[in-house]
């Protein structure tokens, strides 16, 4: 490597016009050296000046003019000492640049690097320091280093204490991955143990209930057969009477029938046993309320306070009110559920004896339209409903089952009710659906939906669909009202003990219309 002397020696051999060492140098009056045609260059570019402006002759390193071109003459020193410098640039391309390594010469010029420019932030050669570095910050490798070693131990000291933190933050994540595991597995023991003593609660009462049945099943049928063995005795005394009373008819002695017919007495006249109550309804209620209850716990409130949160539902292009209330209910994915349940669907057609008059069915008794103009049909036996309601003719008792239907409009009700549904109207009801603890109904009306069920209504926001389709699981006491359309919407469900057939009943308005679908 050239020392720091032969370097600064080098620089002082450079033309500061062409940057290159000095060919033919010539001195100006002020004492600078040049190339003699790159001042000569430099003086016939100042004389093309526009004519009429004034002309001089200025040195390129001091700004120093002349009046008149100065007399250029070759500085025959200065050109030896270039010359010489030539020479041992030429030595070092042959021998010193061979020893010197790769990564050690300028990538640019082929020179070993010699300084560190500060501003281009590399390591530069001499030539470097002349053409591009002339004006920059040049320091010896050395005193660099030394500014960037006290850096480098500086980021060094910060990245041990980094480290050292991190660390820290680690071991506390460590402890917290231990007191998460910790705390959830005692959760989920106790939450175990806590299912676990419900699930046997569930069992008991179950038993307990079913053995109250059974019990009560087998103190009515052993009254019912305490009276039947008693009948059957007085039959069986009557039965001997007649026999007796026949061969006492046909005695053709006078004496002997005279004689014989006081010993024949008269059968007493036996009241008739009062039917032995067995009222199912009544046996089950209170359980079945608290069924009801823990139904809807555990099938609606539960499952959705600790399942993940949904995506909302995308809109179907109806109208949908404000701040909808989402229950899901179905395990089933959206797609198969309505394939799953019109498995069981059943064809339904309303029963005419039980129409309104002002209700006109169609031929087949597949569709209703309110007509309030006309009265429609003829009375006919049986009672019909005051309300405008009509039922179907299918009831069911047991299975799951699953019907379809299309409305007009709002202002419908539809749902499902004992046989015993009262046939007159509620004061301060236009419907009698779902007013009572043997009926199931849901309204629709313009901006949302009403449950109702032993005069009790709730309120479901929801969108509003024409077609709608009720699912009857009887044995599980589950009753689902749902939206058809692109997808499957529930809209409400109800959960309870039924202990009759059920048969679907629907109310209109003045100028509604409501359709059963079909399916083959």
């Amino acid at each position: 490597m050239a020392s720091p002397v032969s370097q600064k020696l080098e620089e002082k051999l450079v033309c500061s016009i062409c940057l290159e060492l000095f060919r033919v140098p010539v001195t100006l009056p002020c004492g600078h050296n040049f190339c003699k045609c790159c001042i000569s260059d430099h003086w016939h570019k100042q004389e093309q000046v526009p004519t009429g402006a004034e002309k001089g002759y200025t040195c390129p390193e001091c700004r120093r003019g002349f009046e008149q071109r100065p007399y250029l003459e070759k500085n025959v020193t200065l050109c030896s000492v270039v010359e010489l410098a030539r020479d041992g640039e030429a030595r070092v391309s042959g021998t010193e640049r061979c020893e010197v390594a790769q990564g050690e010469l300028c990538p640019q010029h082929g020179r070993p690097l010699e300084l560190y420019c500060q501003d281009e932030r590399r390591c530069i050669c001499c030539i470097c320091t002349v053409r591009q570095c002339q004006r920059h910050r040049r320091v010896l490798f050395e005193e660099e280093r030394s500014k960037k070693q006290a850096l480098l131990k500086e980021s060094l000291e910060k990245a041990q204490e980094e480290s050292k933190r991190i660390e820290q933050v680690m071991q506390k994540l460590e402890e917290q991955t231990r007191s998460i595991k910790d705390s959830s597995e005692g959760l989920k023991s106790v939450i175990l143990s806590k299912f676990a003593l419900l699930k046997k609660a569930l069992e008991d009462c179950q038993w307990q209930t079913v053995a109250r049945i059974e019990q009560e099943q087998a103190a009515a049928l052993g009254r019912v057969e305490e009276d039947w063995s008693l009948m059957k005795d007085r039959l069986d005394l009557l039965g001997q009477h007649r026999e007796r009373a026949e061969c006492l008819l046909a005695c053709p002695n006078h004496r002997t029938f005279l004689q014989e017919f006081p010993l024949l007495p008269s059968p007493e006249i036996l009241k008739v046993p009062v039917p032995t109550e067995f009222d199912v309804a009544s046996m089950v209620k209170p359980i079945a309320e608290i069924l009801t209850d823990v139904s809807r716990l555990l099938l609606e409130d539960l499952p959705g306070s600790v399942a993940p949160k949904a995506p909302d539902p995308i809109g179907q292009g109806l109208v949908q009110p404000k701040g909808p209330v989402v229950k899901v209910v179905a395990p089933l994915p959206e797609c198969q559920l309505r394939a799953e349940l019109l498995k069981d669907h059943r064809n339904l057609t309303f029963d005419p004896k039980t129409a309104n008059k002002y209700l006109e069915l169609s031929k087949g008794n597949r569709k209703a339209k309110h007509s309030p103009s006309a009265v429609c049909g003829q009375q006919e036996h049986g009672p019909r409903f005051e309300p405008w309601q009509v039922l179907c003719t299918q009831g069911y008792g047991h299975g799951h089952h699953y019907w379809e239907v299309k409305v007009s409009s709002h202002s419908v009700v539809l749902g499902v009710t004992y046989r015993s549904l009262p046939w007159e109207g509620q004061q301060g009801h236009k419907f009698n659906i779902g007013l009572n603890g043997g009926s199931w109904g849901l309204q629709v009306r313009e901006d949302c939906y009403l449950a109702w069920h032993e005069g009790r209504r709730e309120k479901i926001q929801e969108q509003l669909y024409k077609n709608l389709g009720v699912s009857l699981d009887y044995g599980k006491g589950l009753l689902s009202f749902y939206g058809v359309g692109k997808r499957m919407q529930l809209i409400h469900s109800f959960h309870n003990v039924f202990t009759e057939p059920l048969y679907p009943v629907f109310w209109l308005c003045e100028g509604r219309t409501v359709t059963l679908c079909q399916r083959e």
